[in-house]
């Protein structure tokens, strides 16, 4: 089992690296034509707002709720009534997000005050805003129908293509940045937003081929009061929060950020977040994604012994990546910024506010990864109301850390109290998996854990020996500094490889039963 996982796991990793390098080269595109302006943050706010909707709906609590209750139909009953489940669930959630698109577009001014609420006033950020709020919304009924589709691909196995999905919102966004801008009269921001849209259509469209040729591609229709929806509903409900605490509070941190009197803060905090989401996507993600059906059908045929071991799997997988990514992220993070960013209308200025951000995102990065994986250990088991409890209080601890934060920090303040939500929240979703009985380690993880700390503080040197003072960074050619970068990313790589090997790790270990 764990081998088939790994494979599956490589396998949605290296398409999200695709589509993180693509999400990377929008982003620098982005920095280079807007910089950190006014009219940058109005366009992150547009797009964060159903951006963040996109993730609870769709990315979200959707698919923590469908995938268990389809493996369910999968596992006990006919091929007939899980298509039926299928074209139910397609149709009600089709009628209700056209319903929830249709009340945006028309209320983007109120969501616009209620989340950019330091906008209003400004008579030309929250009317540039409320505009760019009506081309973006309705992204959210395509991405959710696209994830629908990608969750339906997902349950039988077929993991590329739903990982290779989010490729086409970067491919139209750059190609809406660069080529649509200089052919119209209108500001780059408006050629964003188009482009958001376009991708909601072009992602929902090129994953229906797939499903036609699994023949689970069936004629949507009406089913709010059938079992199969209600129950998803059932276990929707408190997923809608526990599941996205990170993002509410993200969502949170561009609420308050938009008072701060500092031009830019939450295009700072958007850049900072986008180098956090890189080893949140690759890995935790794709960790989640491959495990939630295994756990899901095991849970179903209650063989506890596999849950176990599968959960055991996931999480030696997050402290092997998630700790190197940590320390390099760390360390190296104005080099990265200023490398990636600094360029065009992106200063150095904002390149070491930004870095100063993504420190404090970044002390919170394993807690993110270990809260994606250990939150499929409640949800395969239809158990969404326990995250949802532990969502309040770290959802509560946000508000605490960014009400004592806000003031002495500012827009790093934000961040870090972010990311100290993160890890109370992953703490106590693993004490209670652990209380309860749902997860016991096995006896390997003592002496993981002294190889995995061993490989990182042998990175951690190589690093401080090899990346320079940052006056180097900031004085280099933006060519030089892509040649450094590359050659300290790779080298870091090698190095950290070396060290695990040396000291015991091996990657058998991770396709033992």
């Amino acid at each position: 089992m764990s081998k088939q996982l790994l494979k599956s796991g490589i396998i949605v990793s290296a398409m999200t690296f695709l589509s993180r390098i693509l999400g990377l080269v929008r982003d620098i595109v982005m920095a280079n034509l807007l910089g950190a302006s006014w009219v940058t943050d109005v366009f992150l706010v547009a797009q964060k707002i159903p951006n963040f909707l996109r993730r609870l709906f769709a990315e979200g609590a959707f698919s923590q709720a469908f995938i268990p209750v389809l493996s369910e139909y999968q596992t006990n009953r006919d091929l007939q009534e899980v298509k039926k489940l299928i074209a139910e669930t397609a149709g009600t959630l089709a009628v209700v997000l056209s319903l929830v698109a249709v009340v945006g577009v028309i209320g983007s001014p109120v969501l616009v005050s209620m989340f950019g609420p330091g906008f209003v006033g400004e008579s030309n950020e929250f009317s540039l805003a409320a505009l760019l709020l009506k081309i973006t919304f309705p992204y959210i009924l395509f991405i959710s129908l696209t994830a629908f589709c990608g969750s339906v691909l997902n349950s039988i196995g077929r993991f590329a293509i739903p990982a290779f999905t989010p490729v086409l919102l970067n491919l139209s966004m750059i190609s809406a940045a660069i080529i649509v801008t200089p052919a119209i009269e209108e500001t780059t921001a408006m050629a964003l937003a188009w482009g958001i849209f376009i991708a909601g259509v072009l992602q929902l469209f090129f994953q229906l081929p797939f499903l036609w040729k699994e023949g689970l591609l069936v004629k949507p229709k009406w089913g709010w009061h059938s079992e199969g929806v209600q129950k998803i509903l059932s276990l929707m409900g408190p997923a809608l929060f526990g599941v996205s605490v990170a993002q509410i509070n993200l969502l949170l941190d561009t609420v308050i950020a938009s008072f701060l009197e500092k031009e830019g803060s939450i295009t700072w905090l958007y850049y900072s977040d986008r180098m956090l989401e890189f080893p949140l996507g690759i890995f935790a993600i794709a960790i989640s994604t491959v495990i939630l059906p295994s756990l899901s059908r095991q849970h179903v045929s209650k063989n506890a012994e596999e849950f176990n071991h599968t959960l055991n799997w996931g999480l030696r997988l997050v402290f092997l990546i998630g700790l190197p990514a940590t320390v390099g992220l760390f360390v190296m993070a104005e080099p990265i910024i200023l490398t990636v960013f600094q360029h065009g209308e992106f200063s150095q200025e904002s390149a070491h506010y930004t870095a100063l951000s993504l420190k404090a995102y970044i002390t919170g990065l394993l807690g993110f990864m270990l809260v994606k994986v250990l939150a499929t250990g409640f949800y395969s088991r239809q158990d969404t109301k326990t995250p949802v409890k532990i969502g309040i209080i770290a959802m509560g601890i946000n508000m605490l850390f960014n009400l004592i934060l806000f003031f002495p920090l500012e827009h790093v303040g934000l961040a870090l109290a972010t990311a100290i939500s993160a890890i109370v929240n992953s703490s106590l979703l693993f004490i209670n998996l652990r209380r309860t009985g749902v997860f016991k380690p096995d006896g390997r993880w003592k002496v993981w854990f002294s190889q995995i700390i061993a490989a990182n503080l042998t990175l951690l040197a190589f690093i401080y020996y090899c990346m320079g003072d940052i006056n180097q960074w900031q004085l280099a050619g933006q060519f030089q500094r892509g040649l450094d970068m590359l050659g300290l990313v790779f080298g870091s790589i090698g190095v950290y490889a070396l060290a695990a090997v040396l000291f015991g790790i091996r990657l058998k270990d991770l396709k033992q039963h």
